[in-house]
């Protein structure tokens, strides 16, 4: 773990720029070691690492400034298909990306994208060298193991039309298995899955406090709950953008004294769905940054496990074919970053 400072984001610096912010921070550094502090990978914002100092900054949100430069965004070699046909791919999406790109990114240019690509962005690298057929092994032969340069230059020739279109979405941190479309029929489809709530989504949580029973929770979302965060509204009342939010969730083991390892499924998929509730729950996600209060005002929940980021994992998928109807299952373990952290935080058994 390396050091690091925490700077929130007040009232005056909203709407400034990343570099602005800290420019204010460091008096002492110019514009030019500010530029370079943020490339070089020291800075995140709400736990999420962000190389672009011209990122502006918004209520509530967290800047934290590393005294080392943080590992590289995933790329190419990080990404695997679990299935691929002519219609759509589910993937293991792996923590540290986005799914897509944000609408204040849309105009940056190649390069500039290049240096933290979305997932999309990089599925589309790789099925255009690699057109429907299955992905094979990862021998020396496999398009993720060429060079960027290569890669680059078999996509400008144009090799494939494919198109991915993203259905769905997980949080930049936010480990597991996504489903994409490959086809305007899939896509269609595929949408309307998830409208209906047929596309079956599990997810594995690592939370404070001890969960003993099932449980369901239930409530309005808004984007601003009264503190500049999304979160439910009081009971009874609603607003122009609440929308009914609903998570099943299970305990699965203790970890310690202190945590429990849940099992989580959505009936709704709203943004940040299950991460607000656990948290007004009083049960808030290990590794959490930004919803570490249980409403606007309270005591803020201090997180000591140093997870390596917020402790939750899409681990199950389930589905109808959007063209076949195969059933389709697919689940992938806890990865290693958040297992080696799970067994730190189990007691060392001694000899008595």
């Amino acid at each position: 773990m390396t050091q690091f400072k925490l700077y929130h984001v007040r009232a005056h610096n909203v709407g400034q720029t990343l570099a602005d912010m800290l420019r204010n921070v460091y008096a002492g550094k110019s514009w030019g070691e500010i530029k370079q502090m943020v490339r070089g990978r020291k800075v995140e914002i709400n736990g999420n690492l962000c190389i672009d100092e011209t990122r502006r900054l918004k209520p509530g949100e967290i800047v934290r400034v590393h005294g080392e430069s943080l590992a590289k965004p995933p790329d190419e070699q990080h990404i695997n298909i679990r299935h691929q046909d002519e219609h759509l791919l589910v993937v293991e999406k792996p923590p540290g990306i986005t799914t897509l790109r944000h609408r204040e990114e849309q105009h940056w240019d190649d390069k500039r994208k290049n240096r933290q690509p979305t997932l999309e962005e990089l599925l589309q690298k790789v099925i255009s060298l690699h057109g429907v057929s299955r992905m094979p092994g990862r021998g020396a032969g496999h398009p993720l193991q060429q060079s960027r340069k290569q890669l680059n230059r078999k996509i400008v020739r144009g090799q494939a039309k494919l198109k991915v279109r993203a259905v769905h979405r997980l949080d930049r941190e936010t480990s597991g298995l996504m489903i994409f479309a490959l086809s305007p029929v899939a896509e269609q489809a595929l949408v309307k899955m998830f409208s209906s709530h047929t596309v079956e989504r599990a997810y594995l949580a690592v939370v404070h406090g001890e969960v003993s029973s099932p449980g369901r929770i239930e409530s309005m979302l808004t984007r601003d709950r009264g503190d500049g965060l999304r979160g439910s509204l009081p009971a009874g009342k609603t607003t122009d953008d609440a929308k009914a939010a609903v998570t099943h969730y299970k305990p699965i083991r203790r970890i310690g004294p202190l945590y429990t390892l849940i099992e989580c499924r959505l009936e709704t998929g709203r943004t940040h769905q299950i991460r607000i509730h656990l948290a007004e729950a009083g049960h808030m996600l290990c590794g959490e940054e930004m919803y570490t209060r249980r409403q606007p005002g309270a005591e803020i929940v201090q997180d000591v496990t140093q997870a390596p980021r917020h402790a939750l994992h899409a681990y199950k998928l389930s589905f109808a074919h959007p063209v076949t109807g195969e059933r389709l299952t697919f689940e992938q373990k806890m990865p290693v970053d958040l297992a080696k952290w799970m067994k730190k935080l189990e007691p060392v058994e001694t000899d008595e």
